[in-house]
This record gives structure tokens, C-alpha cells and sequence, in this order.
């Protein structure tokens, strides 16, 4: 049976549809403590630095070692779970919860969620590029996390992946909205990735003095070279190191072909195994964030610049060979 609807006036109803649901305003988010005993950890990090590679090894071994773990992915390039599940990358909470609108049907745990050997898993997504802000649907994708009962799961651990080199509120979501206990960051021996980490802790130290309860639980110092800068950088702000992953080819090859290596019967198992071990003790402290120069004082002068000097430009530098400077148009009222 055919709809008597005309289509220019299905196209009309569904653009005040999708008016109307912009205008509502966002629910507020629960910040109440989980009804369970369970520890919800947010990972922040450098992009690329390894903080998918390290949560898909770490979930890993947590599932063997008998624990319930979910382990969300919030980096619009999903490549948390595509690492755990061998390379296939699984339906994004975002895509799923449109198509689902579209057809006027509700999203279920099935249509989001997928297991591996233990460990649970899913995608928040993100919009296209140009498309659509990342941050706005991190909050989109906890907003239905919420209406699955989010807060009533039986995990023992959930892992939340996030993008630390972006600054905007929707990433920044679990730190300031108190929705996990602790932080863990990732990073090595470069500026770039310890300047995220500084990043980090500097914003758990603001939300702390706004009363917020988010601490940070330590570092994971991946491919490790052994020239001690993120080693010198957790002892400045106050933070362990959980775990030092060496830079090492066996490593990198396994994880570019979406290998885990966190299993038991791995010769990189014990690494995971005391991984695990020390994020599950490890406590929520409020960090000492470094100022840039300090930061820069881990480096070597040689490999920083810090032996630059800020020349200023004027404005022949601009104009060229012509000085091009004009009278000022201000007008100057003299004293009565």
C-alpha cells in the first residue's frame, strides 16, 4: 500500500521533525556514581601515539584474567575496536542510532555492541569530515548510552579511548562531568605527546578546583627508546608510570597487522598482565601540570630550539623592498 502523502509534504514534515529536535534542549548528563562496583577509566593521548593499541591489548587481558570489561571507543577514527577485532571495523553508535531514526525504529544493545573472547566493545563514531562537530556527537553517543541503562551494566572495567590533542568540551566530557573515577594518559619520549599528557592534567586540575573528583591514575609510556623525557614528565606532575612499552619491530609489525599481543601465552603477556594489574590499583591524584618551559626543559636545547631568539618583523619585512608606511588616520583632538 502506497502513502497518500504527496512527497514534497513528507520532505516538509521531516524537516520540522529534525527543527523541532534541534530546538529541544540536551537532557542533562548523569553524574551520579554507578549503581556498580565499576571502575570507569578514560585513556587520553597523542593521536597515533598508541592509546587503541595499548586498550586493545589491556581489555584483552583484563577479559582472560576473569574480568567483565567493556571498552569504548570515542575517536571518530574507530580504530579502537577495529584493533580488537582483527581489523573489521563494527557499526558506530552514531550511524546506527541515524539509520535506526530514519526507519523509525530503536536502537538495541545488539545493533551497537559485539564480543570478542570476553571482551565488550563498541563505537561512539563520529560525523563526516567538514559534516559535523566530533565533540557534539560524543555527547550524542553517551546521551544513548545513557537510554541503554549505561549506568546499571555489570561491568568490572570500562575503558573509554578518547582523543587528548582535541580540547572542545565533548572529548573533554568525562572529566568534566566527573563520568569516570581516574585518567590514564599515554605518551614517549617526544614533545608533541607529552604536551597532550600536560594538556590533560591541566584540565583535571581545573575541574578539581571547580569541585569536580576526577584524578589522574598515571602514564603508559609507549615505544619506549629509553631517553627517560615521559619518565622525567610523571615524576614532575606527580604521576606513576603503569607500564613501559619498548619501541620494538615485533611490536609494530603485530600491531599493523591487528594482532593482539596481550594474551597469557604471549611473550608480551606478563608486560599486560602488570598493565592490567596496575590500573586496577592505581589511585585518582591531582596532578601538577608543568608550564610550557618547564616542558621544554625535559628536551635538549638542540632538540627543541630553545636556543631560537623571537626576532620581531616590521614592516619593511612586510611590504618588501618599499616602505609603505602611511600617517596614522587617528584622529588626535588637542586640549581645550
Amino acid at each position: 500500500m502506497t502513502s497518500s502523502i504527496p512527497s514534497n509534504e513528507k520532505t516538509i514534515q521531516f524537516v520540522d521533525r529534525l527543527r523541532t529536535e534541534a530546538a529541544t534542549p540536551d537532557a542533562p548528563i548523569h553524574t551520579d556514581a554507578p549503581t556498580k562496583e565499576t571502575q570507569i577509566i578514560a585513556i587520553y593521548g597523542k593521536g597515533g601515539i598508541g592509546k587503541s593499541f595499548t586498550l586493545a591489548n589491556l581489555s584483552y587481558m583484563m577479559a582472560q584474567q576473569g574480568k567483565k570489561v567493556l571498552l569504548i571507543g570515542c575517536d571518530p577514527k574507530s580504530d579502537t575496536t577495529s584493533l580488537l577485532f582483527g581489523g573489521r571495523a563494527c557499526p558506530t553508535i552514531i550511524e546506527t542510532s541515524s539509520k535506526k531514526k530514519l526507519a523509525g525504529e530503536a536502537v538495541s544493545i545488539g545493533d551497537v555492541c559485539f564480543k570478542r573472547d570476553g571482551v565488550y566493545a563498541m563505537e561512539l563514531g563520529g560525523p563526516e569530515v567538514g559534516r559535523g562537530c566530533g565533540g557534539r556527537g560524543i555527547i550524542h553517543g553517551f546521551e544513548l548510552l545513557e537510554k541503554l541503562g549505561f549506568h546499571e551494566w555489570g561491568f568490572d572495567y570500562v575503558l573509554l579511548d578518547f582523543l587528548g590533542d582535541v580540547v572542545c568540551g565533548g572529548f573533554g566530557l568525562p572529566i568534566a562531568r566527573d563520568m569516570c573515577q581516574k585518567v590514564i594518559v599515554v605518551a614517549s619520549n617526544d614533545l608533541q605527546s607529552l604536551y597532550v599528557a600536560n594538556n590533560v592534567c591541566s584540565a583535571v586540575e581545573y575541574f578539581r578546583k571547580l569541585g569536580g573528583n576526577v584524578g589522574v591514575a598515571g602514564m603508559v609510556i609507549n615505544r619506549d627508546d629509553g631517553t627517560g623525557e615521559a619518565a622525567n614528565f610523571a615524576t614532575q606532575v606527580g604521576i606513576p608510570v603503569l607500564s613501559t612499552i619498548p619501541a620494538n619491530e615485533d611490536i609494530r609489525r603485530k600491531s599493523a597487522s591487528y594482532e593482539i599481543i596481550g594474551r597469557p601465552d604471549s611473550v608480551w603477556g606478563p608486560m599486560f598482565a602488570e598493565l592490567a594489574e596496575n590500573v586496577a590499583t592505581s589511585e585518582p591524584m591531582r596532578p601538577k601540570p608543568m608550564t610550557q618551559d618547564a616542558l621544554l626543559g625535559l628536551f635538549a636545547a638542540a632538540a627543541v630550539g630553545r636556543d631560537v631568539v623571537l626576532e620581531p618583523a616590521t614592516q619593511f619585512d612586510m611590504c618588501g623592498k618599499t616602505d609603505t608606511s602611511k600617517p596614522t588616520l587617528e584622529v588626535v583632538y588637542d586640549e581645550v
